[in-house]
């Protein structure tokens, strides 16, 4: 006997609350990063090349997102996909994050080439850019922000906009100082420091992607707190073939065997241990086998 208890939840829906921020986002930045290249290579400023480098894989990653958004909607319909096209979301932004860290080492090797044979740059140019730049990501930044706190996608793409609004202000920064102190190392150093923020914020964000991926329990649940709620729960004997992981952002999932007490009431049961998850540990959906403690192998055994 079981029980299941399918809720895909208000969190797993937010890239498609976010929708239209999204397209606002994409279209911004899309602009932003022609004309970043473009002056990038009229100024010879690789910060600024780091920094339209950066906003390139921002547009992408909103991209996938939205494709993301629009395959999972398709998906929800097709009977063979039982959990839809949820875990589309978690590829994209694995990818966000491979992408961001293959751009951040280039500028670095770049940079450190340059070290050696500084180019001049022109920092007018260079600084009404950066300056366009930094109101872009400004806007984006307020776009995404709400949607971050709920999907790794767009906590992804959220990511990618901070760091490359932190990169304009850098990249101001250095034009400032060619302009004012003719330092033309402060271009290749500021280079450096946005490709030095964005590496640990993208592996973090592709360690999580990795960790969901593997279904693995997540990281602020502890495995056996679950066993040992379900075993307080009256009724139950036993809790055994336990099983939790994250199917998309926010969504935890869970599975168990139950073991009943004689004479203990099976709806009884099944109503208290979902309460359990759902009230201490947020488990929205839970699928749980209840079996008579008097019937012996009741339970088949399974190998892996």
């Amino acid at each position: 006997m079981g029980a299941g208890h399918d809720h895909h939840g208000s969190v797993a829906n937010a890239a498609h609350r976010h929708r239209g921020r999204l397209w606002a986002a994409f279209a911004l930045l899309a602009a932003l990063m022609v004309v970043e290249a473009v002056a990038a290579f009229g100024t010879g400023s690789l910060a600024l090349l780091s920094d339209a480098g950066h906003m390139f894989t921002d547009v992408l990653g909103i991209g996938m997102a939205l494709a993301a958004i629009t395959a999972t909607r398709h998906g929800d319909r097709d009977p063979q996909r039982t959990f839809g096209l949820y875990r589309l979301e978690v590829l994209a932004a694995l990818a966000n994050a491979v992408l961001l860290s293959g751009v951040a080492i280039y500028v670095l090797i770049e940079a450190v080439r340059r070290f050696g044979d500084p180019p001049e740059v022109r920092t007018g140019p260079m600084l009404a850019v950066a300056v366009l730049g930094l109101l872009a990501n400004l806007v984006a930044f307020a776009l995404l922000r709400e949607g971050a706190q709920e999907s790794i996608n767009l906590r992804g793409a959220y990511l990618e906009v901070l760091g490359d609004l932190l990169g304009s202000l850098g990249v101001i920064g250095a034009a400032l100082l060619i302009a004012g102190t003719g330092w033309w190392w402060a271009d290749p150093a500021v280079a450096v420091a946005i490709g030095l923020f964005i590496l640990p914020r993208t592996w973090r964000l592709g360690r999580a992607a990795v960790r969901i991926l593997v279904q693995a329990a997540p990281e602020h649940l502890q495995v056996t707190a679950v066993h040992d709620r379900l075993t307080a729960v009256p009724g139950v004997a036993e809790v055994h073939d336990l099983h939790v992981w994250t199917l998309t952002s926010g969504m935890e999932v869970a599975s168990a065997h139950l073991t009943m007490v004689p004479g203990a009431e099976v709806g009884t049961v099944l109503a208290a241990a979902r309460t359990a998850l759902h009230e201490d540990f947020h488990i929205e959906h839970a699928t749980l086998q209840i079996e008579p403690g008097a019937a012996p192998g009741a339970c088949g055994q399974v190998e892996w």
